[in-house]
């Protein structure tokens, strides 16, 4: 906000410019000089001239009626007299007190004193006008100022009647006291409305707030009710033209800083796809405290329509709501009119931009094709891309090349299905340099129990950092283009990534467990009862089973169907600020129902998984590889017969070999004893959390299963 322009100093310091002229003035150099003598509040009189001796208590009680009454004309608008002098009130700038001679009638003097408070107050209205109309006090308080300066034309007016009634000789001090009651209680109302104003330094939507209370508190007597209301709808004026502009233009023209809304220049948009804890949508523009009582119930859809407004003129969609008579927010009267007018404007924003989001960025689109990718609904392209980055993969994250990865998966998009996707083209890949548990514990905001000091007192995820691939740590990215970033933030995405990584990992634990369990099916032709290769091949059957139900699970009980229930609520949804909302509500939904924020099951899931996978690699090494086996069934179709006896003859002896092979018999016992271990200990845990999420019924179901064959 630019600073507010300086007041001039001539318009301060001369007091008959700022109608101040019981204000003690300043002496000049050159008055000085010529030894004049300045005016004073104690000394500044009409009569300082005349002889010492005229006091008016020498005169007639009649002739002290007519002094008096000049005097008292005279200070109605702030002026000294002959016989009634000002004293200012020392502490309190602008206030003064009237006194008068003491000589004078007590009668006269008992009826003058009625009339002083009148005159102080006038004073302490017209030094409020004064001080309130330079520009750094705003524009609600110049409003005010304005209208207290039209309210005392009509007051003065009223004083050159009764001067005009004075000089023809038809008033009294009678007269004067009966005449002036009209501006009694007006009046003083409003000096006790500018006591608590300047005492409290008000501006702004706080100046509102105390004309509101004290027009309320004067229900009693509806013609200074009526003159504070009056005043309020002048003050207010202005501030509803701010208002005005900001639900009808989405601008916020505020050069005092007095509106309730403020903006903070320095969060950018393109924050929300590079910051995880960006606050753009919440802080870019917010509330303030002071926000007019009258507002108060609508200070919630006056900030989001202007902030609709505002996205839309970001994306070169110039809108405004369109304008009539009615829906000019000229005052807050008790129709509550305006109430319909922010409605109205609210209803228009929110239905424009949502409509923008829809048709012309296809925000339905996005979230399908993230579904199609992030969500492993494309499973061709998955596969394809799983196929030929293996060698890429198989490497330590920090000697993967992830340009040569993003050159893969643009080569599986292309050659797939996905080919079709208009929307293939904004996905990205990244390599992360930890493994999913350990990141889990970096997110503070996630609304699980993770604790970092935990996970370092577990030995989970050692092994799986130790040997840590790109297969763990592979992670596909999307571009958000402003304004769809609103919706799908960078914290969004983050948590589809997250889901992403559990699902991958799942996937290639599920093809090494196919392919450990393809080796073992080049001894079908023999006779494996009794050996450690039977034994082998249940195993893998239950691990397959595990991991097959798991991504059962996840997919088919978890993502499928909550996509669905958020799809069709965006259907109904009338703002973005829902539209976020219920977006937000499915991440989290999913986040909780995949594990990722239960801690003790994901442990127990991540360690099973691991051991999956020491065990595939262990059979890979162990067991002849089935390129092997491969050759062998393609040769055997044209073999003889009596190569075919021979050949099984020769199985059989590698059948006994690895039979009696103790490495490879005692490593599978331990796989079995480990996974059996581990999927008991997992079973109990999932039946008594179901009992607090019922979710977990069903991945309880698929799982429990497992293992009975053993």
């Amino acid at each position: 906000m630019d600073p507010a322009p300086a007041t001039p100093r001539w318009n301060l310091e001369r007091p008959y410019l700022t109608g101040r002229f019981h204000q003690e003035a300043k002496i000049s150099a050159a008055a000085q000089a010529l030894g004049s003598k300045p005016f004073s509040l104690d000394s500044f009189s009409r009569g300082a001239g005349g002889s010492a001796g005229s006091v008016i208590g020498s005169y007639a009680v009649s002739v002290q009626e007519l002094l008096v009454i000049d005097d008292l004309l005279s200070a109605l608008v702030g002026i000294e007299g002959r016989y009634i002098s000002i004293k200012r009130v020392r502490g309190k700038d602008g206030y003064v007190v009237f006194q008068i001679d003491s000589s004078m009638d007590l009668a006269l003097q008992e009826l003058t004193r009625r009339i002083f408070p009148l005159c102080e107050d006038f004073v302490l209205v017209s030094q409020f006008v004064e001080s309130r109309s330079h520009f750094k006090n705003g524009l609600v308080n110049h409003a005010l100022a304005a209208a207290l300066r039209a309210f005392l034309l009509d007051y003065q007016a009223m004083v050159a009647q009764l001067e005009h009634q004075f000089r023809l000789g038809r008033l009294s001090v009678q007269g004067l006291w009966f005449f002036c009651q009209r501006m009694m209680s007006s009046l003083n109302a409003l000096a006790v409305l500018i006591e608590k104003a300047m005492s409290n330094d008000t501006s702004g939507s706080a100046t509102l707030n105390l004309l509101q209370s004290q027009a309320k508190a004067m229900a009693g007597d509806s013609a200074v009710r009526s003159l504070l209301e009056k005043m309020t709808e002048c003050a207010s004026a202005a501030y509803l033209g701010m208002l005005e502009r900001w639900v009808y233009e989405g601008v916020i023209d505020d050069p005092y800083g007095e509106f309730f809304i403020a903006e903070n220049k320095s969060l950018q948009k393109e924050s929300l796809t590079q910051d995880y804890d960006a606050q753009y949508w919440k802080q870019r523009y917010s509330l303030k405290d002071g926000i007019p009582s009258f507002l108060n119930n609508v200070a919630a859809t006056i900030l989001t329509t202007g902030k609709y407004l505002n996205v839309m003129r970001e994306c070169g969609h110039n809108v405004q709501v369109s304008l009539s008579e009615n829906s000019k927010l000229m005052s807050f009267s008790s129709n509550h009119q305006y109430l319909e007018c922010i409605k109205s404007a609210y209803d228009f924003a929110s239905g424009e931009l949502l409509t923008l989001m829809k048709d012309k960025y296809d925000l339905i689109g996005k979230l399908r094709s993230l579904k199609r990718y992030l969500l492993l609904d494309q499973g061709d392209f998955l596969v394809h891309f799983m196929d030929i980055a293996r060698e890429e993969l198989t490497k330590k994250p920090e000697e993967i090349s992830v340009e040569k990865l993003q050159s893969l998966v643009d080569i599986a998009l292309r050659s797939t299905a996905a080919a079709s996707d208009p929307s293939h083209e904004d996905l990205t890949c990244c390599v992360e340099r930890s493994s999913l548990l350990k990141k889990l514990t970096t997110l503070k905001d996630l609304g699980c129990a993770y604790s970092s000091d935990k996970f370092a007192a577990t030995d989970v995820d050692q092994p799986m950092t130790l040997s840590m691939t790109g297969l763990e740590t592979f992670c596909l990215g999307y571009k958000i283009p402003w304004p769809l970033s609103l919706v799908i933030s960078r914290k969004a995405l983050m948590k589809y990534q997250l889901i992403f990584r559990l699902l991958f990992h799942c996937k290639h634990v599920s093809r090494q467990l196919c392919q450990a369990w393809q080796i073992q099916q080049g001894f079908r032709s023999v006779k494996i009862l009794g050996t450690p290769i039977l034994r082998s091949s249940i195993l893998c059957r239950n691990m397959l089973k595990f991991v097959n139900s798991l991504l059962h699970y996840l997919t088919f009980e978890v993502l499928e169907p909550n996509w669905h229930s958020m799809h069709d609520s965006l259907q109904k949804a009338k703002s973005i600020d829902e539209v976020i909302q219920i977006h937000d509500f499915f991440l989290q939904k999913c986040l909780k129902e995949c594990l990722l924020l239960l801690p003790e099951l994901l442990v127990k899931v991540e360690k099973l998984k691991s051991l999956c996978l020491q065990y595939a690699t262990s059979i890979q090494l162990l067991i002849p590889s089935i390129e092997v086996a491969a050759l062998e069934r393609k040769s055997i179709s044209v073999m003889s017969k009596s190569s075919r006896i021979k050949k099984s003859q020769e199985r059989d002896q590698q059948l006994k070999l690895a039979s009696e092979n103790v490495v490879m018999s005692e490593s599978i016992l331990k796989f079995e004893a480990e996974f059996n271990s581990e999927l008991q200990s997992l079973a109990p845990t999932l039946s008594n959390s179901s009992q607090a999420e019922p979710y977990l019924t069903h991945l309880a179901q698929c799982i429990l299963g497992v293992g009975i064959d053993q």
